[in-house]
């Protein structure tokens, strides 16, 4: 499933996935596809896809190496979320301490509570789904609220979010999606909360891991008068992740920079080179986004942000001198799936993982949440803000 010749880890082709889900895209409120590489001169393909009744945002994107990629991409992204706004799954209205008498697992994810509200009582009825702890392969209940992604829900318990939330054409393939985003935003949170100096010393050369696709991403954003930045923010998981910010040069001498004119993106894989084409390709999605303007949750003031000094630092790292080259966590097989990212989990003591099925079984694709409660999370609306592995590494770097 993970050869080295390709990056990508689809079970079928983007071509036949797009096939596979065409002619179900209406009946999920999708109406339009649309490719928007043409709209940037750094030319990487970005197309998206449009729900306009969504429960969330509107507007999909989806990148990639090719139109093809980029396109599959999108429709899957938008697919996902129709389907995390109306799950199909068996829900059970019950209280913790009836789950508790019953000797049933579950897990009230305390860390996913949204600021201002607090955990159910042990005796509150809500509506539980039923999912699967991967490391241990126990059926294991969660919280309905925390895995849908319904922007419409009024002051919803749990913070609504798309973390860990991923499609595929298979179910195995939406899990091993979901757990690399989980150990990727694990990894930023933990990259950002690490001291100045170290953030600084994780740039790295992209080209010190010789493929031709990431030497042409390199290239057309070279080309494009732009500045490419990468980070190696790989945690203790080991599971290579990286970070890549994007601007174009002249906004290494600008005297007030618009928060706008630097794009982020980040990438997690067992093969470092596809960790680093997901973090680059990301970041020219990203640049997209406010090249567009279609994405309805960004707004007009954001466009006037100003672009903060530490990321302006960031971007001058090592621009005079050569950059790091990358060096990958010896031991950690490039050809690793889900179940050796999941024995490196159980051997931390990370568990539990959870992944909630949410399609119905009949579909011609996948979509699932996983649910890592001991990994962090990325920023947000959310009662407790950092767990106890960035709360350790802000204190003891």
């Amino acid at each position: 499933m993970f050869d080295e010749t390709g990056w990508s880890d689809r079970a079928f082709s983007p071509a036949e996935t797009y096939a596979r889900v065409s002619s179900l895209l209406p009946g999920f409120g999708i109406t339009r596809v649309a490719r928007h590489t043409g709209l940037d001169r750094i030319g990487v393909p970005v197309w998206c896809a449009y729900t306009p009744n969504a429960k969330s945002i509107v507007v999909a994107q989806g990148k990639g190496l090719t139109d093809e990629e980029a396109r599959t991409s999108a429709v899957m992204e938008a697919l996902e979320r129709c389907v995390a706004a109306s799950p199909h799954a068996d829900i059970v209205h019950t209280t913790a301490r009836v789950l508790r008498r019953a000797g049933k697992r579950f897990d009230m994810l305390p860390c996913l509570i949204a600021a201002g509200r607090s955990p159910p009582r042990d005796d509150e009825p809500i509506s539980f789904v039923v999912g699967t702890d991967l490391v241990s392969g126990d059926d294991i209940h969660v919280p309905l609220d925390a895995v849908t992604l319904d922007r419409t829900l009024i002051d919803c318990r749990y913070w609504q979010s798309s973390d860990g939330l991923a499609s595929g054409n298979t179910l195995n393939e939406a899990v091993f999606h979901g757990l690399n985003e989980r150990i990727e935003r694990d990894a930023y949170v933990l990259w950002q909360v690490s001291s100045a100096g170290a953030r600084q010393s994780s740039c790295v050369d992209p080209g010190s891991i010789e493929r031709p696709e990431l030497s042409s991403l390199v290239a057309s954003i070279e080309a494009a008068g732009c500045v490419l930045r990468l980070f190696d923010m790989t945690s203790d998981i080991g599971v290579p992740s990286f970070n890549a910010l994007i601007a174009p040069i002249d906004v290494l001498s600008a005297r007030n920079p618009r928060f706008v004119t630097v794009n982020y993106g980040a990438g997690t894989h067992p093969s470092a080179a596809r960790a680093m084409i997901r973090a680059v390709t990301e970041a020219v999605q990203s640049r997209m986004t406010f090249i567009s303007g279609s994405r309805d949750d960004i707004y007009p003031p954001v466009y006037n942000r100003p672009l903060p000094g530490e990321t302006q630092t960031l971007l001058k790292v090592n621009s005079a001198v050569p950059l790091k080259p990358y060096r990958r966590n010896d031991g950690w097989p490039s050809a690793a799936n889900s179940g050796t990212i999941l024995d490196t989990l159980k051997q931390m003591e990370l568990g539990p993982v959870i992944a909630v099925p949410l399609s119905e079984p009949a579909l011609p694709f996948a979509v699932a949440k996983v649910l890592a409660p001991k990994l962090e999370n990325p920023e947000g609306r959310r009662a407790q803000r950092f767990g106890q592995r960035a709360l350790a590494k802000g204190s003891f770097g």
